[in-house]
């Protein structure tokens, strides 16, 4: 790609960043700090991935979906996942009618633009199952009849990582459909004070005006496809990830910790979420430090550890940092 169109296409970005920073001031209005979690959700929104969540209770995960959903003028619904969910309450069902002998098809919550699936890890796997097949192929099954599912279809789902009594972990497979997952952490002292003054209050309700249509939406994402990755930097992208399957390859002493390493999947969400964040940042081109950025996301849900690896008291993240010090940059 010629240098004059890499940068046509960051004017095109300065021109259209507006949209997102209003996207963030509105967030800013009501989730202090959480820089990390809210520019992470721009970029499920830019790559369209899924996103999954997980820290304690109280760190405002579904207050940030709730409040991006408002902030973008699409459909949003909320499921609490429970163990006596069925499929058909999140899908929906045929309902027959007596009078004329026919079934009528009730489409449930999930025909809607963003669904936050708060504590997908207590749904049984019937119900993740049938979350996980409108994910992947965007489209849902009742009866024989097959609807496809309205544009943009972001699923943003949390779990708790205590408390796992009575859960249902979400399989490896699945866990793979998720573009990114986010650890989200406590507050700094700053940041705490600042939640003390804002919200300590018996009514916290603060508008979110809506900044973003779904029109939009299609607009930077198109950008987003548009911004240019060098031959070198997908190289990188993919002897990072066929380094998660086979470190030797790469003089890396790991394969003792690593049961399994990152699927195909990952390379390419590596590469559509090293873009987004590009875009973010203002560029058309994504640098190597775009894709350590974001790689940490991207990765540490597919990289699956051995016992050897947490007998050692090692964790999936501590494997992909070392990679991530070891491959060469380009």
């Amino acid at each position: 790609m010629e240098s004059k169109d890499i940068k046509n296409i960051t004017d095109v970005i300065k021109e259209e960043s507006g949209v997102l920073s209003g996207l963030s001031n509105e967030m800013g209005k009501v989730i202090v700090g959480q820089k990390h979690l809210i520019e992470r959700l721009l970029i499920g929104i830019l790559a369209n991935g899924h996103i999954l969540l997980e820290g304690v209770p109280g760190l405002a995960k579904t207050l940030s979906v709730m409040t991006l959903a408002k902030a973008i003028k699409v459909q949003y619904q909320r499921l609490q996942f429970t163990p006596d969910l069925l499929p058909a309450d999140l899908i929906g069902t045929l309902i027959y009618n007596p009078r004329s002998g026919e079934f009528t098809t009730k489409k449930g919550p999930i025909f809607s633009n963003i669904i936050l699936a708060d504590e997908i890890n207590r749904a049984p796997a019937k119900v993740q199952s049938a979350l996980l097949e409108a994910m992947q192929e965007k489209q849902v099954t009742i009866g024989d009849e097959t609807f496809k599912l309205e544009d943009p279809f972001l699923v943003l789902a949390t779990q708790n990582p205590i408390e796992q009594e009575g859960t249902y972990p979400l399989p490896e497979a699945q866990v793979d459909r998720f573009m990114l997952k986010l650890n989200v952490d406590y507050p700094d002292k700053g940041e705490e004070r600042e939640i003390l003054d804002r919200m300590a209050l018996t009514d916290t309700n603060i508008k979110v005006d809506s900044v973003l249509q779904p029109g939009d939406i299609k607009r930077l994402r198109s950008v987003v496809d548009q911004i240019y990755i060098d031959d070198k930097i997908k190289d990188y992208i993919v002897d990072l990830v066929i380094a998660t399957r086979d470190p030797q390859k790469y003089n890396l002493d790991l394969s003792e910790f690593i049961e399994y390493g990152a699927s195909p999947r990952a390379t390419i969400f590596l590469a559509i979420a090293s873009k987004a964040y590009a875009f973010l940042k203002g560029r058309g081109y994504v640098t190597p430090q775009d894709v350590k950025s974001i790689g940490m996301d991207v990765l540490r849900h597919r990289v699956i550890i051995t016992y050897e690896a947490e007998a050692e008291e090692m964790t999936a993240e501590n494997v992909i940092q070392k990679i991530f010090d070891n491959i060469e940059v380009p």
